[in-house]
């Protein structure tokens, strides 16, 4: 599958807010269902644009309530709390493939990987990456803004072609002393998987700057 990045001249002040009206000349994903369960998932927005420097992205997701685990405000903390990911790859081999999770507070969790899940959670995106939240009457929205350097240093941005997965995890019950979070989880693409798992070949589809 494959979704078009429109090019702009301007630049997006990231917010993670009301919409730029810069937005409205994005492309509106929203096939985004639950691959492993029987029913209709919550909407969820994903926008991408582009200009000479950033690919910009956004989520804006329907939650009727917001989960965040907040302990010690760490980025780890993410893993147990309401958000939504992008991974980028290499190649088809995922090794290595680098991943950022960003929840309604607009913490990251960005971390390298190798398949099969083999996580480096110390690594840090390289350059020029900024992620803003905020929560809404709806549920929340999440903004950022990369820089095309980094992803053509990283070896994912060939061309004009990125290859990438677009997930959610929507919590429905965060940890306690006695229990870990649960989640069911989201994806624009069914991966090939019986079992929940994002961390496969079959999850990623193409984005293409036009």
């Amino acid at each position: 599958m494959e979704y078009q990045v429109k090019k702009i001249q301007d630049t997006i002040d990231v917010k993670g807010q009301v919409k730029s009206e810069l937005w409205d000349k994005a492309e509106v994903l929203t096939d985004f269902n639950f691959p492993w369960d029987n029913e209709v998932s919550p909407r969820t927005e994903f926008r991408a644009l582009y200009n000479a420097e950033y690919f910009f992205f956004r989520y804006d997701v329907e939650d009727n309530e917001v989960l965040t685990f907040i302990d010690r405000d760490h980025k780890i903390e993410v893993v147990d709390s309401d958000r939504v990911e992008i991974f980028f790859r290499k190649d088809d081999q995922l090794k290595p493939y680098y991943c950022l999770e960003m929840d309604a507070r607009g913490r990251v969790l960005d971390y390298i990987a190798n398949y099969y899940r083999e996580f480096d959670f110390e690594w840090q995106w390289p350059d020029k990456l900024n992620v803003k939240a905020s929560e809404n009457k709806d549920g929340y929205v999440v903004e950022g803004a990369i820089s095309l350097q980094s992803l053509e240093d990283l070896g994912v941005l060939k061309g004009k072609r990125i290859e990438a997965g677009l997930y959610r995890g929507l919590c429905t019950n965060l940890p306690s002393e006695n229990t870990e979070a649960d989640f069911k989880w989201i994806s624009w693409i069914k991966p090939d998987s019986k079992q929940p798992d994002f961390h496969i070949s079959s999850s990623f589809g193409m984005l293409h700057l036009e």
